[in-house]
């Protein structure tokens, strides 16, 4: 997200006290704009933070021109310098749900050890942030295209939800590969719009309700809160193409949830 939508999510989540200094505010703005233009990326997004023991994770994501497919993921302990993580894949999955346990050390070059299997914290940290994007990240309906070439991008025309739209939550939809579109039948299939249905849609989650939606900031925005990754918040201005998520938290999913609903 760019200076003015990154200071705004901040905001939003001042309140719980997880939130950037100015310091760590002002280097984003300068370092973003040099890691968008050493890689060549469309867009670089501020993507959140994760708790560690010994200091905190920064995380960043750079976009290419396929807004979902052409992503690459950073960290840094100080806004400044970043880090490309690793790309994931499943045996790395496999190695960090066998061996990784507790809180994040925030230690890259930890080495989480079970029985034979070993993994460092950078190779959890990568899964970690993949997961939460896969299962928690969110866009409105309408704010990505996917062209006649097939490639996912950011749609110049969408003037954001109506206030309406906005307090429902099957016009929010997860920014990663569709797996609920796959299961609809023929029927459910042709009063969708190709071009702009292509994501699944936050109430098919499973459980029901693990997402909150609620008005602030005197009703003028629309907040969605993940209850499954607690820490992804996410806000859109209706009326306006601007939206955006953040998460700030210890990089662990909610197991509680389906007893807490």
């Amino acid at each position: 997200m760019d200076s003015n939508t990154l200071y705004f999510a901040l905001e939003l989540i001042a309140g719980s006290g997880q939130t950037l200094n100015v310091e760590q505010r002002t280097a984003l703005q300068t370092s973003l704009l040099l890691l968008r233009k050493d890689y060549k990326f469309q867009r670089v997004l501020f993507w959140g933070k994760i708790f560690g023991l010994k200091q905190d994770y920064f995380i960043t994501q750079g976009r290419g021109e396929d807004e979902m497919e052409d992503i690459k993921y950073f960290y840094s302990f100080n806004c400044i310098d970043w880090f490309l993580l690793p790309m994931v894949t499943d045996t790395m999955v496999q190695e960090v749900s066998t061996a990784a346990k507790g809180r994040f050390m925030g230690d890259p070059s930890h080495v989480y050890q079970h029985v034979e299997t070993k993994v460092s914290e950078e190779s959890r940290l990568a899964v970690a942030v993949l997961q939460i994007d896969e299962e928690a990240s969110v866009v409105p309906r309408g704010a990505f295209v996917k062209n006649p070439h097939g490639l996912i991008q950011v749609n110049r025309s969408f003037g954001g939800l109506s206030y309406s739209e906005a307090s429902k939550v099957d016009n929010f939809l997860h920014f990663s590969k569709p797996k609920n579109l796959k299961k609809k039948s023929i029927l459910e299939m042709a009063d969708l719009n190709p071009t702009t249905d292509f994501l699944d849609v936050l109430s098919d989650d499973i459980p029901n309700g693990c997402w909150s939606l609620q008005f602030e900031c005197a009703s003028r925005v629309c907040i969605l809160r993940s209850f499954l990754w607690l820490g992804m918040t996410f806000y859109h201005v209706p009326m306006t193409p601007q939206h955006g998520y953040i998460y700030i938290g210890h990089g662990a999913k909610n197991l509680d949830l389906p007893f807490m609903l």
